[in-house]
């Protein structure tokens, strides 16, 4: 029987969160910037957690359009990593990679949804490869995939495997900035028993 339940969690553990969150964000705005080519500069990363409606606020209203891109994690640990930002950031982020002008009342064609792919792939391995050098785990993700969609949509597929450790949800939000301020969210979904290994890797269970 797992000792883990999402509304209890201690304030050692998020403050643990926070500083997967300082470290993973870090290495994702410079895996940003290299992608893009660019100086990016991020904001302290906002760790909370809140239940599923309050997520979908939080994104501008469960109806706001975004795009989502979504991996299952192996290895050590098992799960799903999604990383969300709204349809006009996703815009402007493949317009920077692609050399392009951003074109924001067109949906994304196959080539820029591809892109952000990539981006989203990048993105979400440096989180994984920082909670991998924080607790010394092996972490495989799988190929991802992308949604865009409304956000109440979108959250439904993390809310179902959520289920089972409680009605709240972990969100990681950064916001990335170089001549635009782009908002990401991060959410990370490890079953129960990995959540375990997670404690127990730092000690802490």
């Amino acid at each position: 029987m797992s000792k883990f339940d999402l509304n209890h969690v201690s304030q050692q553990y998020f403050d643990i969160l926070k500083e997967l969150g300082n470290i993973g964000a870090g290495n994702a705005t410079t895996a940003l910037a290299q992608m893009l080519g660019c100086k990016v500069d991020m904001k302290v990363p906002q760790v909370k957690l809140l239940d599923f409606k309050e997520v979908g606020a939080l994104m501008g209203g469960e109806e706001q359009i975004m795009a989502g891109i979504y991996l299952l994690v192996e290895g050590d640990i098992t799960g799903s990593i999604m990383f969300l930002l709204n349809e006009q950031s996703a815009h402007t982020l493949v317009a920077k990679l692609m050399g392009m002008e951003a074109a924001t009342d067109e949906p994304l064609n196959e080539m820029e949804l591809s892109a952000l792919k990539e981006i989203g792939n990048i993105i979400t391995g440096a989180y994984l490869n920082s909670l991998s050098m924080l607790t010394n785990m092996k972490i495989i993700p799988s190929i991802p995939d992308i949604s865009i969609d409304m956000a109440g949509a979108i959250l439904s597929v993390p809310a179902i495997e959520f289920g089972t450790l409680g009605d709240k949800i972990l969100l990681i939000q950064t916001q990335f900035t170089d001549d635009l301020t782009l908002d990401g969210f991060f959410i990370l979904v490890p079953d129960l028993e990995s959540y375990d290994k997670i404690l127990g890797s730092l000690g802490m269970n």
